[in-house]
Formats: C-alpha cells, structure tokens, sequence
C-alpha cells in the first residue's frame, strides 16, 4: 500500500499529471501551442512578478515540440517549479481537468 501524497509533493505530482495529459494534447495537436503562446503574451502585459516564468515559457516554446514535450514532464526542479506557473491554461478541457483533480483528491494518483 502507497502512502498518500501531502502538500506541496501532492500538488507536484498533480501538476506533473496535468502536463502530461497537456503533452499529450499537444503530440496529437501542435496547434494548441498557440494557447500557451496567446496566454504568455496577453499576461506579460501586465509585467508583473511572474514575467521570468513567462519568459522562460516563451523560450521553451520555441524549441521545437518533441523537446517541448520532454520538458512538459521532466522532474527536474526547474520544471517542477515552472509547472506551478504555467501558460497552458485552456489547453485541457475542464472535464478533462477535474477527472485529474480528482483522481489525487481521492489519494489514488502517486504516480502521474
């Protein structure tokens, strides 16, 4: 039996589960990346204290999608950390969201 996931690694690793559905919406559509890229540009307008994740957002989504796709899972710290500020909102349906939500409100997702 697993131990259930608290705090900060619970909310990692649904975050990490959420990328991985966003890549593979992206794999079977690269245009969706547009999403990412509308998203980056109309909230860097506000220039506020999330302006380095966004740039580092735009600068990952230039390269080109299979690396795009590696990143959106890797556990690194760096990506750990910029999944929590992520430009993807829009690319996953809400139902598909919540299905996420709520396989890790149950306790049942340790691994994405």
């Amino acid at each position: 039996m697993s131990v259930p996931l608290r705090g900060h690694q619970r909310i990692d690793r649904r975050s990490l589960a959420l990328h991985s559905a966003i890549a593979g919406k992206l794999r079977d559509n690269p245009a969706l990346l547009a999403i990412a890229l509308e998203n980056i540009e109309r909230w860097s307008l506000a220039e506020g204290r999330s302006q380095p994740y966004w740039d580092a957002w735009r600068v990952i989504l230039s390269r080109p999608l299979p690396e795009i796709l590696d990143l959106l899972v890797e556990e690194s710290e760096r990506m750990t950390a910029l999944r929590q500020a992520t430009p993807f909102a829009g690319v996953l349906e809400p139902a598909e969201r919540w299905a996420i939500y709520e396989r890790f409100a149950q306790g049942q997702a340790a691994n994405p």
